[in-house]
């Protein structure tokens, strides 16, 4: 294990370091960043067998990822381009089509619009062509009334809101988040990478398979998470990182995804520069949805762009990989790994390392509570592209 960690934050050291020597994880890294410094940055394990997850790694985030587009959504928001009670429609005409009229910007920020995912059978390659995938979701009826609670946008969601983004920007989701995020920033993580990334890239170890009965769940929630099978194994080739999937393959590590996600937490300001107003801020914590969500089987309690709970937003990707922004306090805590855990959230190793940082802070609930527990198996049917 290598990198540094405050003595106030020694619980999550000790933990990274445990779960490495037992072989609970592969490689992963963790960071706290804590009004404005970075207390916690450690790294360890290994990448792929045989190769040191080093101060430079990325690996894939799965849905972890959707923060990253929230944070684009919401400097829009910022901006005035975007309103997000206005119809998806006034900026992207063709989305009226079948029914979703009605749809609003903070619908799909909160994960109700109806368009959890695609009518028509897609491949890996159909989505990653995000301009015609996103056509295919303008052109279908929604699979609920939007708005009605929410059913989670497992792949979708990056391509709804990449599109919002390139008809009011011109520019695609990925090049926004670089350019007006990462880049000033200084933060190494990638929606789009170029190709100088790839050997950078840790090699994911699926969970192991869940025994999910697929027949037995809603079938909202299997049309959504097996249609397209997105399998651990591609997120190290080259067309699955050259593309811009906004709603799960961007690849980063634990310094990164806080460096950037700390614009929330510190309330849109990060040394001197103001990326968002303490308004727009705010508005993440606008309630969109409140119950067991249609996809993920789990209560699940939306605001805009992330899960909240109390002061915090927070989201987690498949396998484990977590943000959490906690702006009481001025912190957020990043963690990512490659030895994947069975879970789209609340997995155990999200669990394992969200109860070491609220030991450090001496909290048992409130607003680092534990995220809404997954539950039943329809929070675990994704690992069926893990399975394949």
């Amino acid at each position: 294990m290598n990198g540094h960690c405050d003595a106030r934050f020694a619980a999550l050291g000790d933990l990274l370091a445990k779960r490495l020597r037992d072989g609970d994880e592969a490689g992963a890294s963790v960071c706290v960043i804590s009004d404005g410094v970075v207390a916690v940055d450690l790294w360890g394990g290994f990448a792929s067998p045989g190769v040191p997850w080093t101060r430079d790694t990325l690996v894939t985030t799965y849905s972890l990822t959707k923060t990253m587009a929230a944070l684009v959504a919401l400097a829009l928001v910022d901006s005035g381009l975007l309103d997000p009670d206005a119809p998806v429609a006034r900026y992207w005409p063709e989305f009226g089509a079948a029914g979703k009229e009605g749809v609003l910007v903070r619908h799909v920020l909160g994960h109700t619009s109806g368009v959890c995912g695609w009518d028509a059978p897609v491949t890996l390659e159909d989505i990653c062509d995000v301009e015609r995938a996103a056509a295919l979701l303008a052109a279908q009826e929604p699979w609920f009334p939007p708005g009605e609670g929410s059913g989670y946008q497992a792949v979708s969601h990056g391509h709804l809101l990449g599109e919002l983004v390139r008809r009011v920007t011109g520019r695609s989701l990925g090049t926004v988040l670089r350019t007006e995020f990462a880049e000033p920033l200084g933060a190494d993580y990638w929606l789009g990478a170029p190709p100088d990334v790839d050997s950078r890239v840790a090699t994911l170890v699926p969970p192991p398979s869940s025994g999910v009965d697929y027949a037995a769940l809603d079938p909202i929630a299997v049309r959504t998470l097996t249609n397209p099978l997105i399998a651990p194994a591609v997120t190290t080739t080259r067309p699955f990182l050259a593309a811009e999937l906004g709603g799960l393959n961007g690849q980063g590590n634990a310094r990164s995804v806080a460096r950037l996600q700390s614009v929330v937490s510190h309330g849109g300001v990060i040394e001197g520069r103001r990326y968002l107003s303490a308004s727009t801020v705010e508005r993440i914590f606008d309630v969109q949805a409140d119950g067991v969500d249609r996809v993920l089987g789990a209560p699940v309690r939306f605001g805009l762009g992330y899960a909240v709970e109390g002061r915090t937003c927070w989201w987690s990707g498949f396998g484990g990989s977590v943000v959490l922004n906690d702006l009481d306090r001025r912190l957020t805590f990043a963690y990512v790994m490659n030895r994947m855990q069975p879970g789209l959230i609340n997995a155990p190793n999200t669990v394992a390392y969200l109860d070491a940082l609220r030991s450090c802070l001496g909290t048992e609930d409130g607003p680092l509570r534990r995220p809404a527990d997954a539950g039943g198996t329809q929070g675990r049917a994704a690992e069926r592209g893990a399975d394949s």
